[in-house]
């Protein structure tokens, strides 16, 4: 994971590329230290391991890296890999609760030059990041039988739909539209609530 303190406008969209694929995830470092050197704003790398460390009996990412992202405020960060087992959170979550990082913002805009069957696709997905699936809350009932909880609670469905709105409003969508499973999962009608 790399963490940067000063991001110039150059650098900031190299990261913002680096979520529309592979190729410009490997090319955002390179991309910003051009930035940097355009600019002449400097840029202070800092790379630290996310290598899982074992304390208190569970894998959990280095203090080092934590602390890192809380001083630069910037990371960019690849895949993480939780071990597999039992005891071991995933890595990726406690990244998300431990930064607050409750919306997953996926831009998904047509780019020209490729060939697809759309080609004038812009849109962004916002998914909230901490709960449903991911809350990471699951045991073994019995041997052989496992029970994972799927908690949404009206706080973040409402957090995550106001984010929505506000990020429609500051990039001048005219419109915000509600994705869900309602039709087989009856009860999580809460998600639909929040954007009444």
């Amino acid at each position: 994971m790399l963490t940067t303190r000063n991001l110039s406008g150059v650098a900031r969209g190299a990261v913002r590329a680096s979520q529309y694929s592979r190729h410009y995830a490997s090319a955002a470092p390179t991309a910003a230290f051009a930035g940097q050197k355009g600019t002449n704003v400097p840029i202070e790398w800092e790379e630290v391991s996310v290598t899982p460390v074992l304390k208190g009996g569970k894998t959990v990412i280095p203090d080092t890296a934590i602390n890192s992202v809380k001083r630069n405020t910037v990371a960019l960060k690849g895949p993480l890999a939780t071990p597999i087992g039992k005891g071991h959170v995933s890595l990726n979550l406690t990244l998300r609760r431990t930064f607050n990082l409750f919306a997953n913002v996926r831009p998904c805009v047509s780019i020209k030059g490729f060939k697809t069957p759309y080609d004038d696709v812009n849109t962004v997905l916002i998914r909230e990041n901490t709960e449903g699936e991911y809350s990471g809350i699951e045991h073994e009932v019995v041997d052989g039988v496992v029970q994972s909880i799927k908690l949404i609670t009206w706080e973040a469905s409402e957090r995550v739909a106001r984010y929505a709105f506000h990020y429609a409003r500051s990039q001048n969508r005219s419109r915000v539209t509600a994705v869900h499973k309602a039709n087989i999962m009856y009860v999580l009608t809460i998600s639909r609530r929040c954007l009444d």
